[in-house]
């Protein structure tokens, strides 16, 4: 694609101020980063987006730049809020696991804040408001690997219940594939303290799923119920959805589940979202993405678009998911009108390091794994990253992802008042104060360098930033020097991505074979050329529509287990490099072995 406008390629994960969480005592014990549960609307020429812990909500007016909003009239450390417009406002609520949930209300979020208008009757986790077009209001909640997602008619004004309540879903792990619990939907004992705390507390591990973050949308006459599973710490964690032809149901399991499915790349997971329109009338879907490695909770947002195929499908293109995308200024088609066409120019590229700490090389910022890093060894400013891509390339984009190397305790507990008094159980705060800041540059030979990013002065605090140049350079090595780190800390970074063109072909075609090894499982594989970084496994329930992405690195096969049983699929198999994308033919695999 030529004539790319770089003010409007964003990227995924998308670039906000996480809030730090400090969870203190307890076998969770973690300071971590932290948003999740995403709910978008667009209200007023507006967008918002509320996401749990994070003391306020992001506005924007082109889904490309979001401002933060703190909300001291709004609870700091909800979960899950919802927030949609019911009589032409926007209300906010959050999960209770007990009666007393606050709900607010605001026809003016900026400029006259939020006003509670009541609180809930009854406990309700992970709530959903939704207004039907002849203004009735019905409100959906459920989190949890026992209960059914649940929903109820309830007064517009005061969300009270005006009916009774339904029990609409519940997890169905032994049909639907990708409900099933554990890393690509496998599970293992839990090993360590922690993982058997949570395993106690919050239920994993075992058979059921966690199934969670109902939205519902209309369209066409057909109600969307969205959902998520089967559990937010997992690269599978994704949503499905049930459709009915009236609010309450009865509902009926789609087999294009999971919807928003995005299990490989650089950063995993893709569940408890929502799904909204944008100015021009395009659909996107914004979700969870995860890390959970200082703490199962530790997560990202993501933001990818979707749509409604001719047939009423709820489809999301995750192809190439944390790759750059242009937001367009117009209708467009969500499978092609979107990409840049950039492609990842440092995948396993070779690194150097002014210093590393044990078990942190330098290495492990070009391999495509959020949840892995390169860490300075000290606490010393001026420690370098340097990529040498071995050739020139067309850079047109860097992405900058900035790790928490063991993250410390960044504000003290407060001093008991009494002996009685429990020392405080958490605490959290923005970096806005302390914001990590770097110097990008690149060169053609490693001793003439230019400045891409100059962060010696820059107070914003940007843990993914994409670095997009006002035009491409010809470049071969890109170096990141740490100048500041928040709280003090080691300079760390999770990824290094260089995306652009390189001056060699695609790489060539292969050919998937698809075996169906169960009724929720199949093996994908195929001959591996030397040639290609990787590769892009789509599937889906007919060949002209294969909604699903598995992207894989350095491989040549995919146990690929978020199928449904009984339910033919067709696979196909895209190879990629810095060259660019070589799509596969689609192959049928039959529901049966």
């Amino acid at each position: 694609m030529t004539d790319i406008d770089p003010t409007a390629v964003v990227c995924n994960p998308v670039d906000l101020a996480y809030r730090y969480q400090d969870f203190a005592g307890g076998p969770l014990r973690a300071v971590f980063r932290e948003a999740a549960d995403p709910s978008v609307v667009r209200y007023g020429g507006r967008y918002y987006l509320f996401a749990s812990m994070s003391g306020g909500y992001w506005h924007s007016t082109d889904l490309r730049q979001w401002e933060f909003a703190a909300t001291p009239d709004l609870p700091a450390g909800d979960y899950a809020p919802d927030i949609r417009e019911v009589d032409g406002a926007l209300v906010v609520t959050a999960s209770r696991r007990r009666p007393g949930s606050p709900i607010f209300r605001s026809r003016a979020p900026l400029t006259e804040g939020f006003e509670q208008i009541g609180e809930s009757t009854f406990a309700w986790w992970d709530p959903n408001v939704f207004q039907d077009d002849d203004g009735r209001t019905y409100l959906y909640w459920g989190c949890s690997d026992k209960e059914p997602l649940r929903g109820v008619e309830v007064d517009p004004a005061t969300l009270r219940p005006i009916g009774e309540t339904v029990d609409l879903l519940g997890g169905q792990p032994r049909e639907h594939g990708w409900e099933r619990n554990g890393e690509n939907n496998r599970t293992s004992p839990p090993a360590t303290i922690a993982e058997k705390f949570s395993a106690r507390v919050f239920g994993t591990h075992g058979e059921a799923p966690f199934l969670e973050g109902a939205w519902v949308d209309k369209h066409r006459g057909v109600y969307y119920l969205q959902y998520a599973g089967p559990g937010t710490e997992y690269n599978v964690y994704g949503d499905g959805y049930y459709t009915a032809t009236s609010p309450l149901g009865p509902y009926t399991a789609s087999a294009h589940s999971p919807f928003s499915s995005k299990p490989g790349g650089f950063a995993t997971g893709a569940g408890h979202g929502s799904t909204f329109q944008d100015e021009h009338g395009n659909w996107w879907h914004a979700s969870t993405m995860r890390i959970s490695v200082n703490h199962r909770f530790e997560r990202r947002l993501g933001i990818f678009p979707a749509g409604f195929d001719d047939e009423g499908t709820l489809f999301c293109n995750q192809n190439f998911g944390d790759y750059p995308t242009l937001v367009p200024q117009g209708p467009v088609d969500p499978w092609t009108g979107i990409s840049t066409g950039w492609m990842l120019q440092s995948y396993r590229a070779r690194t150097l390091a002014s210093s590393a700490a044990p078990g942190h090389g330098p290495e492990l910022a070009v391999d495509e794994d959020i949840r892995t890093w390169w860490a300075a060894a000290d606490t010393q400013p001026g420690h370098t990253l340097t990529l040498d891509l071995e050739e020139t390339r067309e850079v047109h984009a860097v992405q900058v992802n900035i790790a928490d190397h063991q993250a410390r305790r960044h504000k003290p507990r407060r001093p008991r008042r009494s002996p009685q008094e429990q020392p405080v159980a958490y605490r959290a705060v923005y970096a806005e104060d302390h914001p990590t800041r770097y110097l990008l540059e690149g060169s053609v030979d490693g001793e003439r360098w230019i400045t891409l990013h100059d962060g010696r002065d820059d107070a914003s605090d940007r843990p993914h930033r994409l670095v997009t140049l006002p035009q491409p350079e010809r470049l071969r090595y890109i170096r990141v020097t740490g100048i500041a780190v928040a709280w003090d800390g080691v300079f760390a970074v999770s990824g290094v991505r260089v995306f652009g063109h390189h001056d060699v072909p695609a790489p060539p075609a292969v050919t998937a074979r698809a075996v169906r090894t169960g009724p929720l499982d199949a093996v994908v594989s195929w001959a591996a050329t030397v040639s290609a970084d990787g590769y892009n496994v789509r599937y889906g329930l007919a060949p002209d529509r294969l909604y699903k992405s598995w992207q894989v690195w350095a491989s040549d096969r995919l146990e690929l287990t978020t199928l449904n049983a009984g339910q033919d699929y067709w696979v196909a198999v895209d190879s990629y490099g810095p060259g660019g994308v070589t799509a596969g033919e689609p192959q049928f695999l039959p529901a049966t072995p």
